[in-house]
C-alpha cells in the first residue's frame, strides 16, 4: 500500500484532489474545507457575542489538529483546548509561541516542558499540586455532570480557604454543560445557576468560560467570557431537531473496485446477508470498517455516485463495502463513491442511521485516509 500522505498546504481543489489520487491508488480521500471550519468558528462567535476557543482535541476530531488549528490562528483564534498533555505538546510544536493552549485532563508541574501550557485544575489535588508555583491554570467548576472538575464538597472547601489558589494566576473558571442540546432541559438553567454562585465565592472577578456548541445557541444567560465549540466548528448540528446551521466540512470518497452483474437469489457479502431480489449490479468499494465507516453502517447506509444514491447491500467488512448501482449504469471501476458528505449523507445523516452521534463518525475515521486540506 502507498505511504500515507502528509498533510501539505500544497494541495488545494479539483488539481490538489487528481494529483493525490494519482500519488495514491486505491486510496480513499477525507477532505477537509477549512474554509468551512474557519467560518463556522466566525459564525459562532458573532452568536455568542464574545469570543469563542477552538477545541481541536482528538487531532481535531480526526480531521487534523495542525492544519485546523493553523487556519483558525491565522484567522484570529488565540485559545485552544486539547483533552491530553501530548496533544498540547503537538499543538504548541505546530503553532509555535502565541496562542494559548490549555489541556483539559490536567497534567502535573513540569510535565509540559516548558510548552508554557495552561493546565486545567479538576481536584483540589490538583489545585495542591500548582499551588504556589506562579502558573496560569484555569479552574474547573463541576456543576452536573460528575466527571472532572471540583465536586461540591472540594468547591465548598476551597471558596472556604481561597488561599490554597495562592501562586496560581487563574486565567478562566470554567464548566461543562450537560444538556445544551436539549435547549428546555432544566439541567441548563441549574448547572449555569450553580457555576455562576460557585465562581463568584471561589473566584471573583476571574473570567468565566460556559458554553460548549449547543450552549452557544442557548439564551443570554449562558454567555461568558470565552466559549468552547468543537463539533459545531466542524459541521455536526448543534441543535439537533432543528436545521443545521453549520456549514459541512468533511467529504470521503473511495474508489470503485470493481463492479459485476449478480442473478436473482445471489447473496452479497459475509453471512449472506442481502439477497438480491432480482439481478443487480454492485460495485465494491475500497473502504471498509478500518477506515472507520462502522459495520454498524451495514444495510443502512448510501454512498453518492454520478449524483446518485446508492444503498449499501451486505454487510460492511474491514476493507470493502458493497453498494446496489443497478440504477447508475454509468458506473464503473475507477468512480469515486461519496461516502460520507453532500446532500443527506452528513456525519449526523450518517450517525442517525446506525444509532450514534456525528463525533463518533468523525472521530471514527481511520487513519488509512490521504487527507485533502483545502480553503485555507
Amino acid at each position: 500500500m502507498a505511504p500515507l500522505l502528509a498533510v501539505s498546504a500544497g494541495w488545494r481543489g479539483a488539481e490538489g484532489l487528481a494529483g493525490l489520487v494519482q500519488q495514491h491508488p486505491g486510496q480513499g480521500v477525507l477532505r477537509i474545507d477549512l474554509g468551512a471550519v474557519v467560518a463556522n468558528w466566525r459564525d459562532l462567535g458573532a452568536r455568542h457575542g464574545a469570543p469563542v476557543a477552538g477545541v481541536v482535541k482528538a487531532d481535531a476530531y480526526g480531521l487534523g489538529a495542525a492544519a485546523v488549528a493553523r487556519a483558525l490562528r491565522d484567522a484570529g483564534c488565540g485559545f485552544f483546548f486539547v483533552a491530553h498533555l501530548t496533544e498540547g505538546l503537538a499543538l504548541r510544536a505546530a503553532l509555535g509561541a502565541g496562542p494559548e493552549v490549555a489541556v483539559l485532563n490536567g497534567f502535573p508541574p513540569g510535565a509540559d516542558e516548558d510548552a508554557g501550557l495552561l493546565p486545567v485544575l479538576n481536584s483540589l489535588g490538583d489545585v495542591e499540586a500548582w499551588h504556589g508555583r506562579g502558573r496560569t491554570a484555569l479552574l474547573h467548576l463541576d456543576t452536573g455532570m460528575a466527571r472532572l472538575g471540583l465536586d461540591a464538597r472540594e468547591q465548598a472547601a476551597l471558596a472556604q480557604d481561597r488561599g490554597r489558589l495562592d501562586g496560581i494566576a487563574l486565567r478562566y473558571v470554567m464548566t461543562h454543560l450537560a444538556c445544551a442540546d436539549e435547549p428546555g432541559h432544566p439541567m441548563n438553567e441549574r448547572q449555569r445557576a450553580r457555576f455562576a454562585d460557585a465562581a463568584a465565592r471561589i473566584a471573583p472577578g476571574v473570567k468565566r468560560s460556559l458554553a460548549n456548541s449547543s450552549g452557544i445557541f442557548l439564551d443570554e444567560g449562558f454567555r461568558s467570557d470565552l466559549a468552547r465549540p468543537g463539533c459545531a466548528m466542524y459541521g455536526i448540528n448543534p441543535t439537533p431537531g432543528a436545521a443545521n446551521p453549520m456549514r459541512q466540512v468533511v467529504r470521503v470518497e473511495a474508489e470503485v473496485l470493481q463492479v459485476r452483474e449478480i442473478a436473482a437469489g445471489d447473496t452479497v457479502g459475509y453471512g449472506a446477508s442481502w439477497t438480491a431480489p432480482a439481478p443487480r449490479r454492485i460495485a465494491t468499494v475500497a473502504a471498509g470498517y478500518a477506515d472507520g465507516y462502522l459495520r454498524s453502517l451495514s444495510g443502512r447506509s448510501l454512498g453518492l455516485l454520478h449524483g446518485r444514491a446508492a444503498p449499501l447491500v451486505g454487510r460492511v467488512s474491514m476493507d470493502l463495502t458493497t453498494f446496489d448501482v443497478t440504477h447508475i449504469p454509468e458506473a464503473k471501476p475507477g468512480d469515486r463513491m461519496l461516502l460520507v458528505g453532500g446532500e443527506g449523507n452528513t456525519p449526523d445523516d450518517i450517525a442517525a442511521r446506525c444509532g450514534t452521534i456525528g463525533y463518533e463518525i468523525l472521530t471514527s475515521l481511520g487513519a488509512r485516509y490521504a487527507r485533502l486540506h483545502e480553503g485555507a
